[in-house]
């Protein structure tokens, strides 16, 4: 049957369909699961926003396609040529291309990406990634208020083609982090002619200046993004497509079906009933350093009790998870930094590292023996058998099988019920930053390719730190990793942060994500990484 689909699918995609670009031009067709709140990327902070920004603009450096950020250079030259640091690690400088231009044939200045920093952590914008700009010079105090003089913020233009950070301490992710998303930069005279604001008409179709590969030229909410060739961009001979369209499909089995009949050229996922049917090259598996979690609210009893949290996480048997329910490539998540991230390692009661890490081999729970543990801490804690627990609720943004089958297992294991709340995406995330929420289920994106990207968002106050934790200790010992310039030391601090999250668990891990999608045989060169970054720019289309 699958072979008999493939075959189905290699002929629709052959054929001419009426959705099929015109004339042979080299318009990639990718499919696009949320309409983007903002193309702005100070303001931008989902994966999908940033699919479309990142075809708009390019950094100072690049991440690596096969790259998750391995260790700290784990980048390639972008708007940047170069770069060097001082020897105390504090100043580092930037040297632009000279062949930099933005879309309408202005010159790209450090002078742009300095405002660009500026406005990134300006408060009146409420720029959502502001802690990534942090390692600045001043750079928070300016954001909280403390500063009012943009110009002591570290990062200067001693000439249009020179960046100079200065940093408030070392910051050994600091290449990463200039290449993630928020700190792509934007056209400053286009921002100051539009507006400045979340509402601005900067980033609409005909007035976007960008630095990318392509221009944006059509925009129709909740159906369609179509970018084109800039022809001023500066790596343009490594362009191949005529453009891209990114195609808004809601549902995973209307997308499949517009994969099938020729519509779509790379889909975004696999509806679980149909990764049978397909096989590669038409069918990727791309593991993520992605952490789908439940954020467990510890202001809200019972929550407030570590021993319910602990027995809420050994009651669930993750490898039934990734095995019944999700079958996508999919690993049980025994701890909350997904394993290789920037080169972290758990340890786990052992030395840390790829050599040490087996998936296999970790397995605190099921049932068995760590469900025996998870009814005793639920006793002990005041609720033997699930007696008098109250009804909490769970909340998600899409239909979850997943959290449907942990329902079941904390009944099963824990005599406890729970209600599933399904809310639109925006609703759901903000409930839980008011913390207005028992549980809710998320998924832990790191912005860039370090571990201090998602041990950041627990810190006391953070703002992804939806559990509304804290702990002196850990927030210590993050802020020690986040000085330690020795790698091996560097990661070994973190290690000591995750046991201590690992201990009073305010989320619960489920699984490390995987993505699986499908391509058309006419795409070539088709690169995507760990961290939801896809990379456009050797993408061929054949016949």
């Amino acid at each position: 049957m699958g072979l008999v689909l493939v075959a189905c699918v290699l002929l629709a995609l052959a054929g001419c369909s009426k959705h099929a670009p015109a004339g042979g031009d080299q318009i990639l067709r990718l499919s696009q699961r949320n309409e983007p709140a903002s193309l702005d990327p100070q303001v931008a902070s989902l994966p999908d926003e940033f699919f479309v920004i990142r075809a708009l603009s390019e950094g100072l450096v690049l991440p690596i396609p096969d790259g998750v950020g391995q260790n700290p250079v784990d980048v390639v030259p972008g708007a940047a040529l170069a770069w060097e640091t001082s020897p105390n690690g504090l100043v580092w400088t930037f040297h632009l291309r000279p062949d930099g231009r933005w879309s309408n044939g202005d010159r790209v200045t450090a002078g742009d990406f300095v405002a660009t920093i500026r406005r990134a952590i300006n408060p009146a914008l409420a720029p959502p990634k502001a802690p990534l700009f942090f390692g600045l010079k001043n750079a928070e105090a300016f954001y909280r208020g403390t500063l009012a003089d943009a110009s002591q913020v570290g990062a200067a233009a001693p000439n249009d083609r020179t960046l100079v950070l200065t940093l408030e301490h070392p910051v050994p992710e600091l290449l990463s982090l200039a290449a993630s998303g928020p700190w792509l930069p934007v056209h400053a005279a286009t921002v100051a002619q539009f507006g400045d604001n979340r509402g601005s008409p900067w980033t609409r179709p005909g007035n976007f200046v960008g630095n990318g590969p392509f221009v944006l030229t059509e925009w129709r909410p909740h159906e369609l993004i179509s970018v084109r060739r800039n022809p001023f961009f500066r790596g343009a001979t490594r362009v191949h497509l005529d453009g891209i369209d990114f195609q808004v499909y809601d549902d995973e089995n209307t997308e499949e079906r517009a994969f099938r009949a020729g519509q779509v050229d790379v889909t975004m996922t696999v509806p679980v009933s149909k990764i049978g049917s397909y096989a590669p090259p038409v069918l990727h598996a791309q593991p993520l350093a992605e952490t789908r979690f439940l954020s467990l609210n510890v202001r809200k009893p019972p929550l407030n009790d570590s021993r319910v949290r602990r027995a809420l996480f050994l009651a669930i048997d993750r490898g039934a998870l990734v095995r019944s329910v999700l079958k996508g490539g999919q690993q049980p998540a025994e701890t909350y930094i997904p394993p290789g991230l920037g080169g972290y390692w758990p340890a786990l009661g052992r030395e840390g590292g790829p050599a040490a890490w087996d998936p296999a081999t970790v397995k605190i729970s099921p049932a068995g023996r760590a469900a025996d543990e998870a009814r005793r801490l639920l006793g002990e804690a005041g609720f033997p058998g699930g007696r008098g627990f109250p009804v909490l609720e769970v909340s998600t943004w899409t239909a979850n099988p997943v959290i449907e089958a942990v329902q079941q297992m904390w009944r099963q294991e824990l005599g406890i019920e729970t209600t599933i709340v399904r809310r639109e995406a925006k609703v759901h995330v903000a409930a839980l930053r008011t913390g207005d929420y028992a549980i809710g289920f998320l998924p832990a994106i790191p912005d860039y390719g370090d571990p201090s990207s998602l041990f950041n968002e627990l810190v006391t106050g953070a703002a992804g730190n939806y559990p509304q934790w804290s702990n002196a200790r850990y927030d210590a010992l993050v802020a020690e990793a986040g000085r330690t310039m020795n790698a091996g030391a560097r990661l070994s601090v973190y290690q000591k942060a995750e046991q201590i999250l690992l201990a009073d668990l305010p989320v619960v891990p489920l699984y490390f994500n995987s993505q699986s999608y499908l391509v058309a045989p006419r795409v070539g060169t088709w690169r995507s990484d760990r961290l939801w970054n896809r990379f456009y720019t050797e993408v061929t289309l054949h016949p």
